[in-house]
Formats: structure tokens, C-alpha cells, sequence
């Protein structure tokens, strides 16, 4: 039997998901995560053939969890389904283990082509994707700025240059407004800058922020 483990904080998103998947899978078994410590206690508890993981978690972000599964489970398959566009996070996704990349916004025959070619042993990517992946693959000393960055102070980077205060990150990702301000010291210093609306054309000028 096929078991699929469906990780998003949001009912309405892991219930569409499911109706997609058991169209295609009707034989499928289903379990549901809406953090990281439940998604980290049901791989424990058993074998999952396939994971599809949101980037956007209350606490500890997708990529986080993501690391840690696969330190736990080398072999496991997970396809990261996000509200963000590629140029924000496909990169360091599939750099950090995932098997795959699709935006909410993907038809449902794509989300099953994915799902499909993950569970056959490949990857899949969209061809603009694929593009930048091959590119990715240039001298480090080409990477933007903004590759400089850990996952987290990425991820604050990006909700900074979205327009959001400090504490709006913070009530977002369950962090303190202090830890918040510590990871946007980081960020200006590492992208040698010193302001947010620096910040936010640098990101509209890479195409990472709508």
C-alpha cells in the first residue's frame, strides 16, 4: 500500500491534496501533519513512501524539517508544495535533500506527475527551474548575495522585503520580535546593507518577491 504523508498547517489545503492524490492513488494511505514535531513523530512512528512538505510551518520552517528527515531518513522522498515561486525557494530546497518543487498554484495533473516521478527513484523540476539549477552550478564566487544566507535569515529576508514589521515576522513564524531583529541584523550585514527598503529593491530586482 501507497503511504503518503501530507504536511501543511492549513485543513483546507491538506484535504484538496488528498482529493488530488486518491483520484490517481485510490489504494493510498493517508497521514497529516500541521508542524514539524508532527511531522518528525510520524516518520518515526513508521515507513512513508512519499512526503509532500509546505515550506511555511508555524515554528521551524519546511527547509528545517526537511534537513533533519533526511538526516534521519536518507532515502526518503519529499516533494516541497509552497505558496512561494521558485526563485524564492526551489534552490535551497532541493539543495537541502527535497525530490521535488511545485508552487499551490500547479494543476493537479502536474502535482500527480511529480508525485509519480518522485516515487520512481527521479526528481522533478520545472524547465525554468532546471534552467537555474544549471546555472547554480557556476564558480561560488558568482553566487548573489542573497545565497550567502542560512535558511532562516532567507526566510526573514524575504518576509522583510514583502513589506512585513518585525512583529508581524514574528507572530508568523512563532519567534520572538528580539530574535526576529537579531536575524535582520544578520541579513543587513551579510548583504552589506543597512536598511529594509534596501533590502526590498535588492529582492524585487532578483525577482524574489512579487
Amino acid at each position: 500500500m501507497l503511504r503518503i504523508l501530507i504536511a501543511d498547517d492549513h485543513a483546507v489545503v491538506r484535504q484538496g491534496l488528498k482529493q488530488i492524490l486518491l483520484e490517481e492513488f485510490p489504494d493510498a494511505s493517508f497521514g497529516e501533519a500541521t508542524n514539524g514535531a508532527e511531522i518528525l513523530g510520524l516518520l518515526k512512528q513508521q515507513e512513508w513512501d512519499v512526503v509532500t512538505l509546505d515550506i511555511s510551518l508555524p515554528g521551524r520552517s519546511g527547509l528545517e524539517v526537511l534537513k533533519e528527515a533526511r538526516e534521519r531518513r536518507p532515502t526518503l522522498k519529499v516533494l516541497v508544495l509552497s505558496m512561494h515561486p521558485e526563485e524564492q525557494y526551489a534552490v535551497r530546497a532541493l539543495k537541502a535533500g527535497a525530490a521535488g518543487y511545485l508552487t499551490k498554484q500547479t494543476a493537479p495533473e502536474e502535482l500527480v506527475n511529480a508525485v509519480k516521478k518522485i516515487l520512481s527513484g527521479g526528481k522533478y523540476v520545472s524547465a525554468a527551474l532546471a534552467e537555474k539549477l544549471a546555472s547554480a552550478l557556476g564558480a561560488p564566487s558568482d553566487r548573489p548575495a542573497h545565497e550567502t544566507l542560512s535558511d532562516r535569515e532567507y526566510q526573514v529576508f524575504c518576509l522583510i522585503a514583502s513589506g512585513k514589521t518585525t512583529g508581524q515576522i514574528a507572530e508568523e513564524l512563532n519567534l520572538s520580535v528580539q530574535t526576529i531583529s537579531t536575524y535582520r541584523a544578520r541579513v543587513l550585514e551579510k548583504m552589506a546593507m543597512s536598511t529594509n527598503a534596501e533590502l526590498t529593491r535588492y529582492a524585487l530586482q532578483n525577482g524574489l518577491v512579487l
